[in-house]
């Protein structure tokens, strides 16, 4: 039953936010009284920290399993774009922007294993595309790994990059593109035109 009320309000939340979504549309939802959902968790804040947590373990461990493929660092980064899609896929609202503003607590948390996470993979990524002569040999690893962390985390926020100006599908490919073309070699170029392509297509 635990799973089931976890699994329920991650589809809920994604779906309509955070916020927006109470302990009585879980228990409306799966046809059960609240006192169910409270044998199992002491709040509704006890739920947003178990469903944030799974989100982020699944997803670290879809990217791990693209990282043991060792294919060349540009195609990695699109495969790891669609498995973020993905998981984004039924984001009909802004659930991390509401995560940050009702759950700070939960929010700054999960920053912090999202941080040390992608840069451990940004970082290796780089090294690889340095290796293989993708990127270009100038490059302060350090710096653009942190820049692409913040790109990503930045592009997330509703504020600057709302809906109705941007299509949240097309957000994340069109930042992939932005941090690529400033980092690769003419070689690396060759590779990012052709995934663009096909992508396109």
């Amino acid at each position: 039953m635990k799973n089931q009320i976890v699994q329920t309000a991650t589809d809920l939340f994604l779906n309509q936010g955070f916020k927006s979504i109470t302990m009585d549309d879980i228990a409306q939802t799966m046809s059960i009284s609240k006192k169910t959902i409270y044998s199992h968790f002491a709040n509704k804040e006890a739920i947003v920290a178990v469903v944030v947590d799974n989100i982020f373990e699944e997803v670290s461990h879809g990217i791990d399993c693209i990282s043991d493929l060792k294919m060349n660092p540009i195609e990695e980064i699109y495969e790891i774009k669609k498995l973020v899609m993905h998981h984004m896929r039924n984001e009909k609202t802004s659930p991390w922007y509401q995560l940050r503003k009702y759950y700070p607590k939960i929010h700054d948390s999960i920053k912090k294993r999202q941080f040390n996470y992608m840069q451990e993979c940004v970082v290796d990524n780089l090294n690889r595309g340095l290796e293989q002569e993708l990127f270009r040999e100038n490059i302060d690893v350090q710096f653009v790994s942190r820049i692409y962390y913040i790109g990503v985390s930045g592009i997330k926020d509703n504020d600057l990059f709302s809906s109705t100006m941007f299509d949240p599908s097309e957000l994340y490919g069109m930042f992939l593109e932005y941090h690529l073309r400033g980092i690769v070699t003419p070689k690396g170029r060759k590779i990012l035109n052709k995934i663009i392509h096909s992508n396109q297509q």
